[in-house]
C-alpha cells in the first residue's frame, strides 16, 4: 500500500544527513510511495533538488537566544542540542508546533529522521510512526561523542526544557536528548566495526548510506590528474556555520591544507560541498591545488589516493566504501570520534586541531604534512581500507534501509 514519508534532518547547511538520506528517500520513491523532504538550508536544498525530491519548508518558529557557553568539546547528543539553542523553551515549542504543522498539512503516515529534535518531538506528539537512521555516538545506550575519557558532571543539557514539552502531550520523560533519536524503528548507517552499538541496542547495522546522482561523472578536467603524481582530495564540508556554531567551522581544513601541500609532489583536488568560495580565495590557492565547489563523492574518493577531510561520518564512510585512505582533521568532537574509528580500523591518521577561542582553530602544518606523506607511502593504509571494503559489502545501505522501512510502514 502506498505511504506517504516524510524526511526530516538537522537543518544545518551540511551535505552529510543528506547524503544518507537521500538514497532512501529515492529507494522508497521507486516502489511507489510518495516522498518528501524538509531542509531549508541552501547545500541540502541543492542536493534535494538534484535527486528530484520534493523539498518541503516548514514555518520558522521563534529563534532560540538561549546558548550553551561555545566548545569545540562536544560530549554528547545532549550537549550538542544545548549548544544550538535547545536550552531556550520558547524555540523549542515554536520550532516542534511548527514541524507538527507540516506533518500534518503533508499527511505523512511515517517520519523518517536523521538527527531532527522537534521532528521527533513532533512525531511523539502527534503519535505518527519514527523512523531513526543514526550514527552510533547517538544511541543512549553508548558513551557519546567523547568515549575515550570521562565526562565532567555539569555538561549542559536541555532535558529539562524537553520535560516540560513532553507531558502536554502525553508522553514520558526522557533520561537524556539521545533518547528521542530512538525510534519505532531504528537504523545504523554503518556496520559493527565503523558504529559499534551495546548488542542490547535494538538497532539495525544497514551498512553506510551514500549518495550520488545515477550517472554522475568526473569532469574531463580531473582525467589528466594523479596519473604521474598522487591525488589528493580535499573536503572542508561547511567552512563557517557563523554566529550559531563557530566551535564546529571547517575553515582550518582549508588553511591547514594550503599551507601543507603549496609545493608537495601532489595533485590537490579541492571542494567545499556547494559552499563556493569568493575569487580571491581562489585566486590565493597554490599553484597545484584545483578548486571546484561541488563534485560526486564516491566517483571523487575512488580516483584519489588519499581523502583529507573534516571528520563528518558521511565523509568517513565516503572513503571507506572507496577504500582510499584518509588524513582527517577533525574540527569539533562528533568528527574526531569518526576519526578515531577510522585510524583504529588502520585506514587513515589524525591531526588534532587546537582550539584557541571559540571557531579559531589552529593545526600544526609540519605534523599535517608529515602525515600526508605517511600515508600515501606505506601500502597499509591502503591495505587496510580495501579490507574494510570487503566488509561493508555484506551489509545493504540505502537499498536494505528502504526495504526495511518499507515493511516497516507495511505492518502498521
Amino acid at each position: 500500500m502506498k505511504k506517504k514519508f516524510l524526511f526530516t534532518t538537522l537543518p544545518s547547511n551540511d551535505l552529510g544527513l543528506l547524503a544518507r538520506t537521500v538514497p532512501v528517500g529515492r529507494e522508497l520513491a521507486t516502489r511507489g510511495h510518495e516522498v518528501a523532504f524538509c531542509n531549508p538550508a541552501p547545500a541540502p536544498s541543492a542536493v534535494i533538488d538534484e535527486a528530484g525530491l520534493v523539498n518541503l519548508v516548514p514555518r520558522l518558529g521563534p529563534w532560540p537566544t538561549k546558548f550553551a557557553p561555545a566548545t569545540a568539546e562536544v560530549w554528547n547528543v545532549d550537549h550538542f542540542s544545548a549548544l544550538i539553542g535547545y536550552l531556550d523553551e520558547n524555540s523549542v515549542r515554536g520550532g516542534c508546533e511548527a514541524m507538527m504543522e507540516l506533518i500534518t498539512e503533508y499527511g505523512a503516515d511515517v517520519i523518517v529522521d536523521s538527527w531532527n529534535v522537534t521532528a521527533c518531538l513532533a512525531a511523539r506528539a502527534l503519535r505518527k510512526p519514527l523512523v531513526s537512521i543514526i550514527q552510533a555516538d547517538m544511541h543512549p545506550d553508548n558513551r557519546g561523542f567523547i568515549w575515550w575519557k570521562e565526562p565532567p558532571p555539569d555538561i549542559p543539557t536541555p532535558v529539562p526544557v524537553f520535560n516540560k514539552l513532553l507531558p502536554e502531550h502525553g508522553l514520558p520523560p526522557i533520561r537524556k536528548t539521545e533518547d528521542l533519536f530512538i525510534g519505532d524503528l531504528t537504523l545504523v548507517a554503518g556496520t559493527p566495526e565503523t558504529d559499534p552499538v551495546p548488542q542490547k541496542a535494538a538497532v539495525v547495522h544497514v551498512g553506510p548510506i551514500l549518495w550520488q546522482r545515477p550517472g554522475a561523472k568526473l569532469p574531463d578536467w580531473l582525467d589528466a590528474l594523479g596519473e604521474k603524481k598522487p591525488l589528493v582530495w580535499v573536503y572542508t564540508g561547511n567552512p563557517t556555520y557563523g554566529p550559531v556554531a563557530p566551535w564546529a567551522d571547517s575553515i582550518v581544513v582549508l588553511h591547514s591544507c594550503t599551507e601543507a601541500l603549496a609545493g608537495e609532489d601532489v595533485d590537490v583536488v579541492l571542494t567545499t560541498g556547494h559552499h563556493p568560495l569568493s575569487e580571491d580565495e581562489v585566486a590565493a590557492l597554490p599553484a597545484n591545488f584545483h578548486y571546484e565547489p561541488w563534485l560526486p563523492g564516491i566517483a571523487m574518493a575512488e580516483k584519489s589516493d588519499l581523502l583529507i577531510h573534516h571528520g563528518g561520518h558521511g565523509s568517513c564512510m565516503t572513503g571507506l566504501c572507496a577504500g582510499t585512505p584518509a588524513v582527517i582533521v577533525p574540527t569539533f568532537s562528533e568528527r574526531e570520534s569518526n576519526a578515531r574509528r577510522v585510524v583504529a580500523m588502520g585506514a587513515g591518521d589524525i591531526v588534532l586541531p587546537i582550539e584557541a577561542g571559540p571557531g579559531e582553530k589552529h593545526v600544526s602544518v609540519e605534523e599535517l604534512r608529515t602525515k600526508v606523506r605517511r600515508v600515501l607511502s606505506d601500502p597499509s593504509f591502503r591495505l587496510s581500507a580495501d579490507r574494510i571494503v570487503e566488509s561493508i559489502r555484506a551489509y545493504g545501505g540505502a537499498s536494505e534501509a528502504a526495504r526495511l522501512v518499507d515493511s516497516f510502514a507495511a505492518g502498521l
